[in-house]
């Protein structure tokens, strides 16, 4: 709860509360503190202008002007933000009291802006206005000490020294060094040079021969000179003579990874009596006794690359230099190295940027301002300006080629000054040389990438439509059509349309004639992008294009009056009809339409309704009659149409196969009827052509017309004849009608163990005139042969001069009847059967008077045959 009282200006007060209710007031609260009223209290001006400076490499040093009404402050807030992020964070959670903070957990490298908020009891303030850009780096101070201070050479009068740069340059770079030297047991150094020394080796002259001398070496910046050296060992003044050679020098450590290390260094001043042929690289492990030569066999490079090391060990490495003498004195032994992976290694990247430019790139956040990205090829620093272009901007560095050939392939290096030992490389193979000038290429040379090549189409109408499809085009992209090396426009011969938002370039030529002959192309530029299409229309395929096109043309003249949608072609029906088919379109009832056969109008019982838009010739029967050239014509007042269709040569043979096809599907099972000859096998059809492909065949093997065998057929049965069939011609025989696409089969065994048959020859009615003498001739068959026996009136009857039966070779049964008379008019049956059954055969025979009148009979058919069950007992006919 709130409430307001109104005091007088400058004297304390003190106050209390109470409670009420129904029942009554409570007791007082404790008495608070004395208050001194004042004027209202109002939010915080913003603080004025913010100041930041760089401190360490992960913090960075504020400081901000006080707001212009600062009473009453409970303190400040300072936020911070990564440049071109427009996010802020919130450094402190608590109000701090002064106008200076240290903000802590900054990123090496990066860029931040920071600004403040001031605090009281009623809110916070507006922000500050943000302060300049800071890279998080450390605040500049002196060099670090140089070390490693080795002798080079010396002639009895002079010494030459080399040393190693400090791990760290204060942030600013480093200018030089300064040398003191003194003789072993002075107490007194001696400046050796008023200016600067600007390289780690120096010559240091006017030497005692033999006397002992000790150096130290101090590095200086802009900040100032820092801490000199620890002295060097003490150094001999005496000439060197060995036939081996120096130490080598300036030995560095790059490209610590978790099992390896990238050694440097510098070849010996002083070569022995002979050139230096190579290098060994010793190594050992800090507290291990025994070095261990990392190549047997001594490099000739000034770089190595020691592998197979143990991550998370620390080694030290050594180098020797070797002549013809052998090996000789050892580097310093270089400071310790934990084999370890740093976090947030970088490596140098390959790229292309937008101009096609091929470059090396490699980043380092611990970069400062003194920081020098030094590249080199073979581990040699490059210095080759007609080669290569290095830009360096903050921690970003880049190695341009300028004239990019095979002699770039090779081993990148970078090494970054005043960090801990940032380094990396980069192997430039033939395969990613090759990728990069590729790559280089088609930035340089952009091309627009296209859906389709130029094509053409014919159109309806007989136009040729010339076009092409990119990916996409812009709205300022440009384009030419070339004929033969000359450019067309667009006009009534050429009609030439973009359609950019598709991609879609195109030309449509109204008339393509004979003068057309030529190559087409399409030349398209988008900005720098480029790129060009070529159609090759000579010789023959010009002629398809300009056949296609007149072609199209008629076509499209053509239908413009009555014409045949569909043109005269040819169907079999299921029942074997051949129908001569078209359709036609854009009829009248004016139109007139005919049928022609061989120029000759043909008969048709009635004309075919064209609304209906088919029209149909009947072919009942094909045969060879039928050949010829068929034509059906349209015409009325808008124009004149013809389709035609000649029926010969392949499509007679089509046809007949179609028809095959057709009736083989009806083909009955093969059937037996005997004739005078002997046995003929019957297969009907619904139509049969003797040019139809048939085989017969007899236990698999093909038969062929001749003396024995004879093959025919007529308008619906196909047929063998086996003329005096003998105990050869007994097995499975097989009719194969061939259709288009497949065939159909029937077959039929003629093999022993039949049951016995009658295979033909007796009618099922015989009508004769009383006096005459009737024979009823049949053939028989079964395997084995069967007994055969003649019924009349299903009764067994006496033979006689009357009555006689025969059996003749065994199959050929007859009964015959001298001077028949009216009492012979009857139903007679033949049993023809063994015991793997039979058939029984009825005749009805009809006898009539000498001059009545004949009575009038249906025409005659085969006696149909009733089977007989297999049975072990054989009817034998009973003879008197």
């Amino acid at each position: 709860m709130a409430f307001f009282v109104v005091f007088c200006k400058g004297k304390p007060y003190v106050f209390r509360v109470l409670s009420a209710n129904k029942h009554g007031i409570s007791d007082p609260s404790e008495i608070t503190e004395p208050i001194q009223p004042q004027d209202t209290i109002v939010l915080p001006s913003a603080p004025g202008q913010v100041v930041a400076t760089r401190n360490t490499k992960t913090s960075v040093v504020v400081q901000w002007d006080k707001p212009k009404h600062e009473e009453d402050l409970y303190g400040y807030y300072i936020d911070y933000s990564v440049v071109g992020s427009n996010r802020w964070e919130q450094s402190n959670h608590k109000p701090i009291k002064y106008n200076r903070f240290v903000v802590h957990g900054l990123e090496t490298g990066e860029k931040y802006v920071f600004r403040v908020k001031a605090a009281n009891a009623v809110g916070l303030s507006e922000n500050s206005q943000e302060s300049e850009a800071v890279t998080v780096q450390a605040a500049l101070t002196c060099p670090s000490y140089p070390h490693g201070i080795t002798l080079l050479n010396c002639d009895g009068h002079s010494m030459t020294l080399g040393w190693k740069a400090p791990t760290y340059s204060g942030g600013s770079p480093i200018l030089g060094y300064y040398m003191d030297k003194r003789e072993a047991n002075h107490q007194n150094w001696h400046e050796v040079n008023s200016s600067l020394i600007t390289r780690t080796i120096y010559t240091v002259k006017d030497l005692t021969e033999d006397a002992f001398y000790e150096f130290k070496v101090a590095a200086a910046n802009l900040i100032g000179i820092g801490q000199p050296s620890d002295p060097s060992e003490h150094f001999k003044c005496k000439a060197w003579t060995m036939p081996e050679p120096g130490p080598a020098y300036g030995l560095t450590i790059c490209e610590v990874r978790n099992t390896s290390v990238v050694l440097l260094w510098k070849a010996p001043v002083y070569e022995g009596k002979s050139p230096i042929t190579g290098y060994l690289v010793d190594y050992k492990e800090v507290d291990a006794e025994d070095w261990i030569t990392a190549n047997e066999k001594p490099t000739s490079k000034r770089y190595l690359k020691v592998t197979d090391l143990h991550e998370g060990h620390t080694y030290v490495f050594k180098v020797r230099a070797v002549n013809d003498a052998g090996a000789g004195k050892s580097s310093e032994i270089s400071e310790p190295v934990l084999v370890e992976e740093r976090p947030g290694t970088k490596e140098i990247y390959s790229g292309v940027d937008d101009e096609g430019n091929i470059y090396l790139a490699f980043e380092c956040k611990e970069a400062t301002d003194a920081s020098h990205f030094a590249w080199g090829k073979s581990y040699e620093e490059i210095d080759d300006s007609h080669k290569f272009k290095i830009e360096t901007e903050g921690n970003h560095s880049k190695l341009y080629f300028k004239n990019p050939d095979k002699s770039d392939v090779g081993t990148y290096s970078i090494s970054v000054s005043d960090t801990d030992g940032v380094s990396s490389s980069f192997v430039m193979d033939d395969e990613e040389f090759e990728r990069l000038m590729a790559l280089s290429y088609e930035i340089k040379n952009p091309t627009i990438p296209l859906k389709s090549e130029l094509a053409y189409e014919v159109l309806d109408k007989g136009e040729v439509r010339f076009w092409i499809q990119a990916e996409s085009l812009s709205p300022d992209s440009t384009f030419r059509f070339v004929i033969n090396d000359k450019e067309v426009e667009n006009s009534d011969r050429h009609k030439i349309n973009c359609d950019r938002p598709n991609g879609i370039i195109e030309m449509v030529m109204e008339k393509f004639t004979i003068d057309n002959e030529g190559t087409y192309t399409v030349q398209i530029q988008d900005g720098k992008a480029k790129n060009q299409s070529s159609l090759v229309l000579i010789g023959d395929a010009f002629k398809g294009v300009l056949a296609e096109s007149e072609l199209q043309r008629k076509e499209f003249l053509r239908k413009q009056g009555p014409h045949f949608s569909e043109f005269l072609h040819w169907k079999v029906t299921e029942e074997c009809e051949v129908l001569l088919s078209c359709k036609v379109a854009n009829t009248k009832k004016e139109t007139d339409f005919k049928w022609y056969k061989d120029g000759s109008g043909v008969e048709v019982v009635e004309l075919p309704d064209l609304q209906k838009g088919e029209c149909h010739l009947s072919i009942p029967k094909l045969s060879r009659k039928d050949e010829g050239i068929y034509k059906a014509t349209l015409s009325d007042d808008r124009g004149h149409d013809v389709s035609s269709l000649e029926l010969s040569g392949k499509v007679y043979d089509d046809i007949i196969l179609a028809l095959s096809g057709v009736s083989g599907k009806s083909a009955s099972p093969l059937k037996i009827l005997c004739t005078e000859e002997g046995i003929r096998l019957q297969c009907f059809l619904k139509y049969y052509n003797e040019e139809m492909k048939v085989t017969w065949s007899h236990r698999e093997s093909k038969i062929s017309s001749g003396e024995k065998t004879k093959i025919g057929g007529g308008e619906d049965v196909a047929w063998l004849q086996i003329r005096e069939p003998t105990e050869k011609d007994k097995g499975n025989y097989t009719f194969e009608i061939f259709g288009s696409k497949e065939s159909y089969k029937r077959t039929l065994d003629l093999s022993g163990q039949d049951r016995g048959k009658v295979i033909g020859g007796l009618p099922d009615v015989v009508t004769i005139m009383d006096g005459k003498t009737l024979n009823l001739t049949c053939t028989v068959f079964g395997n084995p042969d069967p007994e055969v026996v003649w019924f009349k009136n299903d009764k067994t009857f006496e033979i006689d001069e009357h009555y006689a039966i025969s059996l003749e070779q065994g199959k050929y049964a007859s009964l015959t009847i001298k001077g028949v008379t009216s009492e012979d008019s009857g139903k007679y049956s033949i049993h023809v059967k063994n015991k793997y059954g039979g058939e029984t055969v009825d005749v009805t025979v009809s006898v009539y008077r000498h001059g009545e009148k004949m009575p009038e009979i249906k025409p005659g058919q085969l006696a149909k045959p009733r089977p007989i069950p297999p049975s072990e007992e054989v009817l034998k006919p009973q003879a008197k």
